[in-house]
């Protein structure tokens, strides 16, 4: 899977540029604030279709402009396309593939399937669970269209249960009125966290052996999915989720929320015997954070029987000379955008300078 080329008009610092890609390596360098990050954000924009930064579409466009759009023609195994993304200062969002307009944005994930990895990724260690549910869910609703639907449809049931909860706390049928959505929940629940299981297991190994290569072997990562049900036979685990949902009534019908589900998991991340997540040095939290990101990299082969294209934005700063060594070894088998204010490694690779939202070394 590769980027051909993306074009831009009037996205974030953009006017209208044509870039193109090759496949391997590609190096985006310049100064800070010339639109490299940018650069990156708008690939996740068509594979996503949101910003990892914004939740206001009208950010993304241009100062003094009225829409945004961003075209990508992208390279896959059987055959290419192309994916269109509009935005208007309403706030209105338009994508197409192919040319032709999607109606939801699920419909979007999958097509080009990505890996991005910044420092502000260090969130998905540090903070709170909200933050590894996204990372999980992100990466399995890019490699499974079956996944990604049972989200959407347990989110949905979670919203009109929580709604519920919320307009008619004090309605003395309110516990006969939740029976109507616990087992819709619990039926989906199980499904999302069955799939979670199968791939946190997965990543367990991937990035135990990433995290080697980037500690040198001196760091044993371990990590495990944390559900208020066990990993058993899914039917199972809906009727036990459809039971805690129906221990928990008075305690939800008095928080006016849902209090248990998939929505309330998390993975513990464990290093050398210590849990990460609260006790480990920021050095150590943003080495596990990329060694997740890279072990996604043998997920996506092994579910989509292709490489994802890789962001890393301004990660080498971050990094000691023998990490980044590690990361660009481990990095060098599939497509990678990597943004930087200069590279002087000895490596085979496709530069692109950027200066305010130009290429300045266009052939």
């Amino acid at each position: 899977m590769n980027i051909k080329e993306i074009t831009l008009k009037n996205f974030r610092n953009y006017e209208n540029e044509t870039i193109k890609f090759q496949e391997g390596l590609n190096v985006i360098i310049g100064n800070n604030a010339m639109g490299k990050t940018n650069l990156l954000e708008s690939i996740y924009c068509c594979a996503i279709g949101k910003s990892p930064k914004t939740t206001k579409y009208k950010e993304l466009i241009k100062m003094g402009k009225t829409n945004a759009y961003i075209k990508i023609v992208l390279e896959r195994k059987y055959r290419d396309h192309i994916i269109e993304f509009y935005v208007d200062n309403k706030e209105n969002k338009r994508i197409k593939i192919d040319g032709v307009p999607l109606s939801k944005l699920k419909d979007l994930i999958g097509y080009m399937n990505i890996i991005f990895f910044s420092p502000e990724e260090i969130k998905m260690i540090k903070e709170g669970p909200d933050e590894r549910r996204k990372f999980i869910n992100i990466s399995l609703s890019q490699q499974s269209k079956t996944y990604l639907t049972s989200l959407y449809k347990y989110n949905e049931i979670l919203a009109n249960r929580n709604k519920l909860l919320k307009e008619n706390f004090k309605d003395e049928n309110i516990k006969e009125m939740l029976v109507i959505w616990d087992s819709q929940l619990a039926k989906e629940g199980a499904y999302v966290i069955k799939k979670r299981y199968e791939f946190v297991n997965k990543l367990s190994i991937a990035a135990k052996e990433a995290h080697k290569n980037l500690t040198d072997s001196k760091e044993d990562l371990e990590l495990e999915y944390e559900s208020i049900v066990k990993d058993e036979p899914i039917e199972i685990m809906q009727e036990k989720i459809e039971k805690l949902l129906k221990d928990s009534v008075d305690k939800d019908i008095n928080l006016q929320y849902t209090s248990v589900g998939p929505h309330r998991d998390d993975i513990a991340i464990v290093a050398n015997k210590i849990d990460i997540r609260k006790f480990g040095s920021q050095g150590q939290q943003r080495t596990c954070a990329l060694s997740l990101k890279l072990a996604e990299i043998s997920l996506f082969e092994d579910e989509i029987k292709e490489k994802p294209i890789l962001l890393l934005d301004d990660v080498l700063s971050e990094l000691d000379a023998t990490r980044r060594t590690k990361l660009m070894e481990l990095s060098s088998e599939l497509q990678t955008m990597i943004t930087c204010t200069d590279f002087d490694m000895d490596l085979a690779h496709n530069e692109i300078r950027i200066q305010n939202g130009q290429q300045i070394n266009k052939i």
